[in-house]
């Protein structure tokens, strides 16, 4: 990591989504400041605590910036309100959109149920590298 600055070597570090493009997207629009907040399914090992600060790396593993947990809520999927979405930055940001796109995110990976729990993580953008 020797584009990571000193005082975030001992971070941990993951990429948005689930392959390289969507990694690459979503690394965007959080350096763009469009995306605040993320969710996983609650068993992610990547979990959160507010002032928690992560590396945030590319599609190709490269470390692109820092962020730093704010909020940490769990709700069901059903339970996600416009307002998340919104925050979530992706597509028309509608809450529509945020349905379908996570519908099919989730089941990709075979855990989609419309009742399942999540972990809604707000962030904020600390350090571009």
């Amino acid at each position: 990591m020797s584009t990571v600055p000193a005082k975030y070597q001992d971070l941990r570090s993951f990429a948005f989504g689930d392959g390289p493009e969507l990694a690459d997207e979503l690394l965007d629009l959080v350096i763009k400041g469009v995306k605040t907040a993320t969710c996983s399914t609650e068993d992610e090992p990547n979990t959160s605590t507010p002032g928690e600060r992560w590396i945030v790396v590319d599609g190709r593993g490269t470390p692109r910036c820092v962020i730093e947990t704010a909020e940490v809520t769990y709700r069901r999927f059903g339970e996600v309100d416009a307002a998340f979405a919104y925050e979530e930055g992706e597509g028309d940001r509608s809450l529509a959109y945020w349905r379908k796109a996570h519908r099919t995110y989730f089941g990709r990976q075979g855990k989609f149920r419309e009742d399942m729990m999540l972990m809604c993580e707000r962030f904020r953008l600390v350090e571009v590298f």
